[in-house]
């Protein structure tokens, strides 16, 4: 019994986890792509004022992206030679949390018409609410001779604050790592 109700519980949290979301061109041959720039202008924070997505947070998100390309076998070079190009941007959304408990129920008689000549049940509800914030980084892939989009992909994931530099930087690190494990994407489905 207790095996079962550990593995209930492992498969939850696993529902609960946020999975990047990714879309391509099937038409693309993603074969030919060996190199790779950054668009020029491209701003994580254009969309947006929240104080964590600041170009501290941009230079950790194209450090991540030069790593994790530079693993799979991609070459960063100057723009004009680039097979690809990469654009990134970021949006926050504020999101409600809401939770409703009963609780202290109880059954008996209660007073009608001055008279305790009723018999109901009673109980008592609380909702506390909760605003937090939902952040998604999204990553374009963009050939370069055709300035098509090829690849997208994006992950959300709640913001939280006070982390440290070194915290915010794995946090980065392993979103970019989790988006771009689709690129090149694994099959033309």
């Amino acid at each position: 019994m207790k095996n079962i109700l550990i593995a209930l519980g492992v498969l939850l949290l696993t529902a609960c986890a946020k999975t990047p979301d990714w879309d391509y061109d099937r038409d693309a041959n993603f074969a030919n792509y060996k190199t790779f720039a950054f668009v020029e202008g491209a701003n994580l924070s254009k969309n947006t004022t929240n104080y964590q997505i600041s170009p501290l947070m941009e230079k950790r998100v194209r450090d991540a992206v030069e790593n994790v390309l530079s693993v799979q076998g991609f070459q960063l070079v100057d723009k004009s030679k680039a097979d690809v190009l990469i654009n990134y941007l970021a949006s926050v959304e504020t999101k409600i949390d809401k939770d409703t408990m009963t609780f202290g129920t109880s059954m008996g008689p209660y007073p009608y018409s001055a008279r305790w000549s009723s018999w109901g049940i009673s109980y008592n509800t609380h909702t506390t609410t909760r605003e937090y914030e939902v952040g998604t980084l999204i990553l374009d892939v963009i050939d370069a001779k055709t300035n098509m989009l090829v690849w997208r992909g994006a992950k959300e994931g709640r913001l939280k604050k006070n982390q440290t530099p070194a915290k915010r930087a794995e946090v980065v690190n392993s979103t970019v790592a989790e988006i771009l494990s689709n690129f090149p994407p694994k099959s033309n489905n």
